[in-house]
């Protein structure tokens, strides 16, 4: 089928098909917000995911002391198994002495990595919950994310983790989330980023939506389908991104979610920024490959529900930390999310 005729199919076609029923675990608590952070407050550093080495743990500690906190550090942090930081029962065990430690104040990830789903079974979800703490990370942490929430209600936020560029703006909106506190916030992405052609936002489908945030990194949202960890997605906005998948992986993970009734229901979608996500032909043997904006198109705009790329959030230098689980508003034409609560107390 010629591209143009495809484009011009995906917008009635597509539409019409009815989404499937499908039966999602509820949120077991009413939400929790944790305590907010404040200068001189201690962080607890955790690599829940894939190793780390000795130079990035000191890296961790040297950026969380320039955002004026002290530092623990987990004691399995540097532990290897095969590509996680040591087992999983390790990695579960570094969340609970950080959960259980009264004079930790908030959790840091140094960084994502596969392994966060192969943890959830190990958590101590009622700690967790009566301890409730700021968990900050993105990529894989989305995994924690889902997992901390759908089973304590507790918010986690999907932003920096340790080793991230904490430049200006990343800064500037960690602080505003966690430390300075606003009933409204709106976050618009970084200007300087448009200029590369993956960073320009752009219109999916225009409107205005408003509901809980929920989402992170595609792939790990799309592996958690099925589980308990899961969440239902009714009357949510749905922020996804992702790094290093080309179109058609895309394509299949975007289907995947569809045909499991993962955008049925929702208020919206708020795409951050898909790095390194475009055709490479001569990696995947795919000719003709339509390009990362066709497939966002021909997947989300039948959803008929308000939908933008291109915001501020992903594997990008310039992040904003997005809390999980409070009421936001996104405004598509405007190209601005909105958040509508404070996330700490």
């Amino acid at each position: 089928m010629k591209r143009r005729n495809f484009i011009n199919t995906i917008t009635t076609a597509a539409a019409i098909a009815a989404l499937p029923n499908f039966s999602f675990p509820s949120e077991k608590s009413k939400t929790i917000k944790p305590k907010k952070l404040k200068s001189g407050d201690t962080i607890g550093l955790v690599s829940p995911g894939g190793f780390i080495t000795e130079q990035q743990l000191e890296e961790s500690k040297t950026n969380m002391t320039a955002l004026g906190f002290s530092v623990v550090v987990a004691k399995n942090i540097l532990n290897r198994f095969g590509y996680f930081a040591g087992t999983d029962k390790d990695r579960a065990e570094d969340l609970h002495e950080m959960f259980g430690n009264k004079k930790v104040d908030g959790i840091v990830c140094v960084r994502g990595g596969y392994g966060c789903a192969r943890v959830l079974d190990f958590l101590d979800f009622n700690l967790i919950k009566r301890n409730p703490k700021i968990l900050i990370g993105y990529s894989d942490i989305t995994a924690l994310l889902y997992g901390i929430y759908s089973q304590t209600g507790l918010i986690g936020f999907h932003g920096p983790v340790a080793t991230s560029t904490f430049n200006e703006f990343s800064v500037n909106n960690f602080k505003n989330v966690l430390m300075k506190p606003q009933l409204k916030m709106s976050l618009h992405s970084a200007s300087e980023d448009a200029a590369k052609n993956e960073y320009k936002p752009y219109v999916i489908r225009s409107g205005k939506a408003k509901g809980k945030l929920i989402g992170g990194n595609l792939s790990i949202v799309a592996s958690l389908i099925g589980t308990k960890y899961d969440i239902e997605p009714k009357g949510k906005i749905i922020f996804l991104e992702e790094v290093g998948e080309e179109p058609y992986r895309v394509d299949r993970m975007l289907t995947q979610m569809i045909q499991a009734g993962k955008f049925k229901n929702a208020s919206g979608i708020a795409l951050g920024v898909f790095t390194k996500c475009e055709s490479k032909p001569d990696q995947s043997g795919i000719a003709n490959s339509f390009s990362l904006s066709e497939v966002l198109l021909d997947r989300l705009f039948q959803l008929k529900i308000p939908v933008l790329y291109g915001l501020s959030f992903g594997h990008i230098v310039n992040k904003f930390t997005l809390p999980f689980g409070i009421n936001a508003e996104l405004d598509v034409d405007n190209q601005e999310l909105m958040l509508l609560e404070e996330a700490v107390v």
